[in-house]
């Protein structure tokens, strides 16, 4: 498969056509010009050939006569007459033979021409114009007329015409070379000069184009100067002018409506709060007294349902105050304990997945909001839990990448492709019916994806049937300044360089927990199934 041709610059093909237009108009004249010196050259050839062969025959039938009117029989050793230029080709032809052949030299002499011209000088049409003939001693324009039954022929040297012709073509394709060259960086010079309003245009484009005009405040403020409306590159220039006041309106009113939504969402989440809470301590109080089962039931559903709304008012909440820029708490968060903890909460509200960890031997400190992070972790692996079905093994994985880099993978069976773009957007959901069989807000993820943002990191997604990895890359420990009194609170070493030490499942039948010193000792001993945890 050929690959395609790179397109050259507008300035480039300017340039190029320039020049083909000056090379097309320059060998026009050059040839016109070759060939009128051409036709003027052998045209006044042609006649002193004509004259030559006069005087020639004259001279060889005796009718030539001098100035004084008497008639002039030339000697057997002047053949070719009197009055014939330097190298003029004289011959007499009887019944196809040659006679007799001659060349006339500088001195008045002449010498015998070779005979292997002879075939040539035959060959000479009688009769006719001067035409050229290739002879030993060159090129000649030559003429054969016939009298009493012999031919004679006439040649004068077409050499000298054939070397100005060529000194002119060579002085032409010098001339044009240097034009050439000589225009094409005129040319050049021009097209740039004439072409800087088109640059400016493509530039404010360009910049234009790198803005993030999909979400936050646009000051949209870049425009074309300078802008000469009696130009073409002018009227560009204006039609873009134009193009950007109109998007730039169409991004102000879209930030306002975009803050004005989100201060509505943020200030109902946080008038929500209230009367939910008062539903659920009101349900909670009703509960205590004997119910009929109807009743109970209708209560707890109450409940439930108050619960749900309370975390996506929540959520929606942390939305907000993280799309309003504001702060989060900064400190040294250890993420081998949040880890820890995270998986240890994951096992006992999802039993029916294989749990399993991957982490470092030393800790790995980064800076950020504990309790945030906490919450990223926590809602990566709700979606590993409600997303896949029973059986599926779930590996949290925590190295050192610049940052840190934490990672979730699931081997279940994976993101449709047409939702894979879309996960981190707000509301987004795989499948309507999971969703509201799990209680999903479709929030989770969108939220994480916040959090890390806030924290200057990135998290990504890859995913196909059998893999699923979420992966969270987070600032090293030395993008904030340290601060006095910050206790790393690493994990006790003693109990977690074991295969398959953390986190366990205590044999009383609770949930499997972590001491904050490191997992519980005495429940590592458990040969209940703790997930496995795989040190690096």
């Amino acid at each position: 498969m050929k690959t395609p041709a790179r397109p050259h610059s507008l300035r480039a093909r300017l340039v190029a056509t320039v020049l083909v237009l000056l090379a097309v108009t320059l060998s026009v004249i050059g040839v016109a010009t070759t060939l009128a010196l051409r036709q003027f050259l052998y045209g006044r050839l042609d006649r002193e050939v004509v004259e030559a062969n006069g005087r020639f025959v004259a001279a060889q039938t005796g009718q030539l006569r001098p100035p004084g009117g008497f008639p002039y029989r030339i000697p057997p050793s002047d053949f070719l007459g009197p009055v014939q230029g330097p190298r003029t080709v004289g011959a007499t032809v009887r019944e196809g033979v040659v006679v007799r052949a001659e060349v006339s030299s500088r001195g008045g002499g002449s010498s015998a021409l070779p005979d292997v011209d002879d075939a040539a000088l035959v060959a000479v049409p009688v009769g006719e114009g001067p035409t050229t003939v290739d002879l030993s001693i060159g090129d000649y324009r030559m003429v054969a007329t016939e009298t009493a039954g012999t031919v004679y022929i006439i040649g004068q040297p077409a050499g000298g015409a054939q070397d100005v012709l060529v000194r002119l073509i060579v002085v032409e394709v010098i001339a044009i070379g240097i034009a050439l060259l000589g225009g094409g960086y005129a040319g050049a010079v021009l097209v740039r000069r004439e072409l800087r309003p088109l640059e400016r245009v493509a530039d404010t484009a360009a910049t234009v184009s790198a803005l993030p005009l999909d979400r936050g405040e646009v000051e949209l403020a870049e425009r074309v100067r300078d802008v000469d409306p009696r130009t073409e590159v002018g009227q560009v220039a204006s039609a873009l002018n134009k193009m950007l006041d109109n998007v730039g309106g169409a991004l102000e009113a879209r930030q306002d409506s975009e803050m004005r939504l989100r201060q509505f969402i943020a200030d109902a989440s946080h008038e929500l709060r209230t009367p939910l809470a008062a539903i659920r301590g009101y349900a909670e109080l009703t509960r205590r007294a004997p119910l009929a089962p109807e009743t109970e039931y209708s209560i707890a559903r109450i409940s439930s349902q108050a619960e749900r709304m309370t975390t996506l008012v929540e959520d929606l909440l942390l939305l907000a105050r993280l799309d309003a820029g504001r702060p989060l708490e900064r400190g040294a968060v250890d993420l081998t304990r949040l880890v820890l903890d995270g998986v240890n909460d994951a096992y006992a509200a999802g039993m029916d997945h294989r749990w399993q960890l991957d982490l470092p031997d030393e800790p790995v400190i980064v800076p950020g909001d504990a309790p945030r992070l906490t919450q990223v972790l926590t809602n990566l692996l709700a979606n590993a839990r409600t997303h896949t079905p029973a059986g599926t093994t779930v590996t949290v994985g925590l190295a050192r990448d610049g940052g840190a880099l934490l990672t979730v993978t699931d081997d279940g069976p994976g993101i449709a492709p047409d939702l894979l773009p879309h996960v981190f957007e707000r509301f987004a959901r795989g499948s309507v019916g999971r969703s509201r069989h799990t209680g999903s807000t479709g929030l989770g993820l969108s939220i994480v994806d916040a959090v890390v943002a806030a924290h200057g990191g990135t998290v990504t997604v890859q995913s196909r049937p059998g893999r699923t990895e979420f992966a969270v890359r987070l600032p090293p420990e030395g993008a904030l300044p340290p601060r006095g009194g910050t206790s790393r609170n690493a994990p006790a070493r003693g109990a977690t360089d074991g295969a398959e030490a953390t986190p366990v499942r205590p044999s009383d039948g609770g949930a499997p927990r972590v001491g904050r010193d490191g997992p519980d000792p005495a429940a590592a001993t458990s040969a209940t199934g703790p997930p496995a945890r795989h040190a690096r």
